[in-house]
């Protein structure tokens, strides 16, 4: 069982915390039901702050309740990838060029440790896997120096990784794999010398092979059924 809230956090933060993570590491499927009263009984509490919690994941979109108090991980939609997809192609260039602008020592130094413990994500990728993955982009994103930019970034991750797993079920090669860690490499030095132009096109690059790109295609593709 699930160790007890922290004193310093309430049961419903503790709640919110351990479903997020079951749902961002695909342990809770897109479209499950969630059974209110076993979940609650896992986690060690009671139901009034699961339903809490639930309340706040709705507003991330990972959850949906309905009138009834039932819920529901919030299903994988192509258009959602979609949308994903479209912000990401400008959103994320533009930070890379900013950071190549902007960037300090300090910057410099979190981009170069994230990339030195970054490996490309295996086909079922762990949370330290996801977490590396993220650490690399938000050391980008915060090296922009624009906080609204950055904000933006930050809360499309989660809902990112969602569709990052989906795109894993198609198995990539070890070239797919390579490139893509030579994209983080060439990000990073373009970053580092200064070339926005150079970073932003790495980076755009990189949007359009992702694996989000790759879930955006795999749900928009007609059941052969």
């Amino acid at each position: 069982m699930t160790q007890p809230a922290e004193p310093h956090t309430t049961k419903s933060d503790f709640a919110y915390a351990h479903v997020r993570e079951l749902i961002l590491s695909g342990a809770l499927e897109p479209g499950s039901v969630l059974n209110q009263a076993l979940l609650a009984q896992q986690i060690g509490i009671s139901t009034t702050p699961l339903r809490e919690a639930l309340r706040r994941l709705r507003q991330q979109g990972l959850v949906e309740l309905d009138a009834h108090r039932d819920a529901r991980v919030t299903a994988l939609t192509a258009e959602e990838a979609r949308d994903l997809l479209e912000v990401r192609r400008s959103l994320d260039p533009m930070a890379a060029s900013l950071a190549a602008e902007r960037r300090t020592r300090q910057d410099i130094a979190e981009m170069r440790a994230a990339l030195e413990d970054l490996e490309p994500l295996p086909g079922d990728p762990t949370t330290a896997h996801l977490m590396a993955h993220r650490r690399f982009h938000a050391a980008i994103y915060r090296a922009s120096h624009n906080t609204m930019l950055t904000g933006m970034l930050d809360g499309l991750w989660d809902t990112s990784d969602r569709y990052r797993r989906h795109g894993l079920r198609a198995e990539r090669s070890d070239e797919e794999r390579a490139a893509k860690a030579n994209e983080h490499a060439l990000l990073f030095q373009a970053v580092l010398e200064g070339d926005g132009e150079t970073a932003a096109d790495v980076m755009r690059a990189h949007i359009e092979t992702s694996l989000g790109a790759k879930a955006a295609w795999r749900l928009a593709k007609p059941d052969p059924r």
